[in-house]
C-alpha cells in the first residue's frame, strides 16, 4: 500500500473535530489481561495514546458476554466487564470521564478528559430482565445491541438466522417489543447492528426515538449479512438515525472475506482445540486467548487495502446522506484491520482520504462526531431527559 499523505490541511480539519467511536471491545483486555488503558498499546488497537494521537475525544466501550463461555452467567460477564471501565476511570480521574449525555461529552472534551460511553452488544445480557437493563441504564449504559451473532430469546440475529438448528422468532417477540419500549423510555439508543432484516424492520415499527447501527457497513459492497442494505441505509436516513462504519476486514473487502471465511474449518478446528484446554482447567477460555489464534489466521491473508474502508464510508454517504454516518471501528474486538489502519493514533487517515474525494470540513466534522451526538441527543429527547 502506498502511505497515505494526510496533509496539513486534512490534519487540521481532524483535529477540529469531536471524533466519537461507537463500538470497540477494549473492556475484555481491562478485565482478562489486567491490561490499562494508559499504559503501551502491547498489541491492541486502542489506548490512551493513541487516542490522543489520533484526536479522538471518546468512544463506547462495549459489553460483551461471549454467550458460549459465559452461558447462564451473561448478567455477571456484563458487571464484570462494565466494573473493568469504571475501575480505569477511578485509577484515571485526570484522564477518563465517565459520559452519559451528549453535554457530558462536550465537557470531557473542554476539560482535555477521554470520554467514555458504555454499550452493552447483546440482548441476552439482560436475562430477559427488564430490571437488569433498569440497573445497567443508572449504571451509565447508554446503547445496547439487540443481538449478538446469537439470536436470544426475544430478537432473532444475522449471525444464526439460516441455522435451522436455532429457535428463531420471525423478528422480534412481544417481550423483544417491550425491550424496545423500556429503552426508548430510558433513553437508551437502540442498536441493530447484528439483527435479522425481519428485526431490523421490526424495530422500525416500533422505535419512536431514532436508531443507531454502531458497528454495520454496506452490503452493496461486501455481502457480509451483518451489513445494512441499501433499503436499510435509505431507513437509518428516513427516520434521522445513524449508521457507523464498521473496520473489520470481512465486512468491507468482499475479497477478505471470502478468503476469510475458506479458511472456516480450519480455523474452527484449532478453536475446539484451544477450547478444550480451558474446559479441562474448568475456566472460561479468555477473548485474549481466542483473539490470538484468530490473529494468526487472519496473518496468512493480504490485508485488505485501505480503499475499501473509504469506499464503504462513502456508499453508506451516497446512499443514506451526509447526516446519518459515523464510525464504529470495533477496535479490539477483529483480528485484523485495513492496511494503514494499525490503532486509533492512524484515524486522521480516513479523514484524509474523505477530504480527499471532496468532503469539505462541515461534512467531516459530522461524519467523525456530530452525526452521534445529533441522534444521541435525540433519543434522549424524546425519552424526556435533558441532554
Amino acid at each position: 500500500m502506498k502511505e497515505m499523505i494526510v496533509s496539513p490541511e486534512s490534519l487540521a480539519i481532524h483535529n477540529s473535530a469531536l471524533v466519537l467511536d461507537t463500538h470497540v471491545d477494549t473492556p475484555q483486555r481491562f478485565v482478562d489481561d489486567h491490561w490499562d488503558f494508559t499504559g503501551p498499546l502491547d498489541g491492541g488497537h486502542l489506548s490512551l495514546d493513541t487516542a490522543r494521537q489520533g484526536n479522538l475525544a471518546g468512544t463506547f466501550f462495549a459489553l460483551w458476554p461471549e454467550p458460549t463461555q459465559w452461558r447462564g452467567r451473561y448478567a455477571h460477564r456484563t458487571f464484570a466487564l462494565l466494573d473493568g471501565v469504571l475501575e480505569q476511570i477511578e485509577r484515571h480521574p485526570e484522564a477518563l470521564a465517565l459520559c452519559t449525555t451528549p453535554a457530558e461529552i462536550l465537557a470531557a472534551r473542554a476539560e482535555k478528559k477521554f470520554a467514555v460511553l458504555l454499550g452493552i452488544e447483546g440482548g441476552h445480557a439482560i436475562e430477559n430482565n427488564l430490571g437488569l437493563l433498569r440497573i445497567f441504564y443508572r449504571l451509565g449504559v447508554r446503547y445496547m445491541t439487540l443481538t449478538w451473532a446469537n439470536s436470544n430469546e426475544w430478537a432473532d440475529s444475522s449471525g444464526d438466522i439460516n441455522d435451522p438448528a436455532i429457535p428463531h422468532h420471525n423478528g422480534l417477540t412481544a417481550f423483544g417489543r417491550e425491550v424496545l419500549r423500556e429503552m426508548n423510555r430510558l433513553g437508551m439508543m437502540i442498536d441493530v447492528s447484528h439483527v435479522s432484516d425481519k428485526t431490523f424492520a421490526d424495530v422500525l415499527e416500533v422505535t419512536r426515538a431514532p436508531i443507531l447501527a454502531s458497528h454495520s457497513s454496506a452490503r452493496a459492497l461486501t455481502a457480509a449479512p451483518r451489513n445494512l442494505t441499501d433499503d436499510q441505509l435509505r431507513a437509518i436516513a428516513a427516520t434521522n438515525s445513524v449508521a457507523m462504519a464498521n473496520f473489520y476486514p470481512a465486512f468491507i473487502d468482499e475479497t477478505w472475506r471470502t478468503t476469510w471465511n475458506a479458511q472456516r474449518s480450519e480455523r474452527m478446528l484449532a478453536h475446539k482445540a484451544l477450547q478444550a484446554e480451558y474446559t479441562a482447567k474448568n475456566q472460561p477460555m479468555p477473548h485474549s486467548a481466542s483473539d490470538r489464534l484468530d490473529r494468526s489466521f487472519a496473518a496468512r491473508l493480504r490485508r485488505a487495502p485501505f480503499v475499501s474502508l473509504i469506499d464503504h464510508i462513502d456508499h453508506m454517504v451516497r446512499i443514506a446522506g451526509i447526516d446519518h454516518v459515523g464510525i464504529g471501528t470495533d477496535f479490539d474486538g477483529i483480528p485484523s484491520t485495513p492496511e494503514g489502519i494499525d490503532s486509533a493514533a492512524d484515524l486522521p487517515k480516513v479523514t484524509a482520504a474523505l477530504h480527499a474525494r471532496g468532503y469539505n470540513s462541515e461534512d467531516l466534522h459530522k461524519l467523525l462526531g456530530g452525526n452521534l451526538l445529533r441522534v444521541f441527543s435525540a433519543v434522549q429527547a424524546a425519552a424526556g431527559s435533558k441532554s
